[in-house]
């Protein structure tokens, strides 16, 4: 059935329902299947992701008929399809009128990933309007307040140099314990892996107070603050307090340096919500771990990973992971970027959208996946500035002389870009630095070819 005539309206200006601020505005790459008109499609899309269905139901009235999502925009040829959800579409909580993110996702990529006459569908970037950003809870703390630890300014703080412990599974509370201490003597911030939680070799009513004790020592050590980001990742939301309560009740006075972290992606919107509302106090780490089934830039279906960063501001998350730009481990490239932008600044051109936050506090994009004093200032370079949060596992601990070794030429990797100057020739005044091109020469003979002759 074709449902252009009521759910198509291409005389409607873009410029116009941002202006009004009455619609979210959703952008996709759609294809129909072959033989189905793009416009029928489009209009389809649109009617199963609001009011509408594959038939007339003789329920539909007038009011139904005014809160129709309509698509304003679709070019064929490039895929381009655009569509405005009127703000009555979503629900909102009883408790307190707010908006839901679970709403927001089971409107915009619930039904419409599966209709037969649609070969594929992506969200490739969505406009929310002052209202909407007044409605949801955004973040609480941000990178400022661990700049504010760390005895730094809270405007352009700087890099914070961050670590996972490695090997993220198979390590003991001791050697755990143990190994954030070795970090910390050169670094400020620890956090788990997305799998570290309560494995029986490693109880957390076990391991937490031998890391809390090694924070201190180290700080004792080295006369620094540091900081460290626990898992609280759970299926039940009371599982998920009483490890952050635990916590909490371990780090008493030194409860601020805690992050909470959550995988924000396995265990959906809800514990991130749950998580952001129960603890404003803390900064709120979102891991994305297993976002790339979904986020990949080889599917063809679902949303895109700066879609995910967007969404995650509107929670309320301190920090999420944004990838590397492909100068780790992990896929990654322009988006990475423009997805780092889009959460720590006011306002950012997106894909699609030009959004403004309206004084929404920003989310700091945490750097990680195969990061190393070697690859540090070319991604430095391609961000265009160094207040993020990097946890480089390997790149630490994999340093020939030790974790806090691995930290402090990260460090000086990061004041070599920021004084503009050649790695290479800083690398002969700092020993850390050098003896990182001996760690990691694969990466060292790539990029700084020739190094050896200097160094060696």
């Amino acid at each position: 059935m074709d449902q252009s005539k009521r759910y198509t309206n291409l005389e409607l200006r873009e410029e116009d329902l941002i202006r009004d601020g009455k619609h979210i505005l959703v952008a996709y790459t759609m294809r129909p299947r072959n033989g189905i008109a793009y416009l029928a499609a489009a209009a389809h899309f649109a009617a199963e992701s609001s009011t509408g269905t594959n038939v007339d139901v003789f329920t539909t009235d007038d009011f139904t008929r005014g809160i129709d999502a309509i698509v304003y925009h679709a070019d064929e040829a490039s895929e381009d399809l655009r569509i405005a959800f009127p703000l009555e579409l979503f629900d909102r909580n009883m408790t307190d009128g707010r908006f839901m993110l679970v709403s927001f996702l089971t409107l915009v990529v619930g039904n419409n990933q599966g209709m037969s006459d649609i070969e594929y569908a992506r969200m490739v970037d969505f406009y929310v309007p002052e209202r909407v950003i007044q409605m949801f809870d955004g973040p609480a703390k941000g990178i400022a307040d661990f700049w504010r630890i760390l005895g730094r300014p809270v405007a352009d703080g700087g890099y914070i140099v961050g670590a996972i412990v490695k090997p993220k599974l198979g390590l003991r509370p001791e050697p755990f314990a143990e190994a954030a201490y070795q970090f910390w003597l050169g670094g400020d911030f620890i956090k788990n892996d997305e799998p570290q939680g309560n494995q029986l070799f490693a109880p957390i009513r076990t391991t937490l107070p031998l890391v809390y004790d090694a924070l201190k020592r180290a700080e004792d050590e080295t006369g620094e603050a540091k900081l460290f980001s626990m898992n609280i990742t759970a299926d039940d939301h009371y599982e998920m307090c009483a490890r952050a309560d635990f916590a909490l009740e371990t780090f008493g006075p030194d409860a601020d340096k805690l992050a909470f972290l959550v995988d924000g992606f396995v265990g959906g919107p809800g514990m991130v919500t749950t998580a952001r509302r129960q603890y404003p106090n803390q900064f709120l780490h979102y891991h994305r771990a297993g976002h790339g089934a979904v986020t990949s830039p080889k599917s063809k279906r679902g949303y895109s990973a700066f879609v995910l960063a967007k969404m995650s501001r509107l929670q309320g998350v301190s920090g999420i992971h944004v990838g590397t730009m492909g100068h780790g481990k992990m896929e990654g490239g322009d988006e990475d970027r423009l997805s780092a932008f889009m959460i720590e600044r006011d306002e950012c051109q997106g894909p699609i959208y030009y959004q403004k936050w309206h004084g929404m506090k920003p989310t700091a994009p945490i750097i990680s996946g195969g990061m190393n004093a070697i690859r540090l200032p070319a991604f430095l370079t391609a961000l265009g500035h160094g207040n993020v949060i990097n946890t480089a596992g390997g790149g630490c601990y994999g340093h020939l002389d030790s974790p806090a070794a691995g930290a402090r030429s990260l460090r000086q990797a990061y004041e070599c870009w920021k004084a503009g100057a050649d790695l290479l020739q800083w690398a002969q005044e700092y020993q850390e630095l050098a003896r990182a091109f001996e760690s990691f020469p694969g990466d060292a003979d790539r990029l700084y070819p020739g190094w050896r002759r200097k160094l060696l």
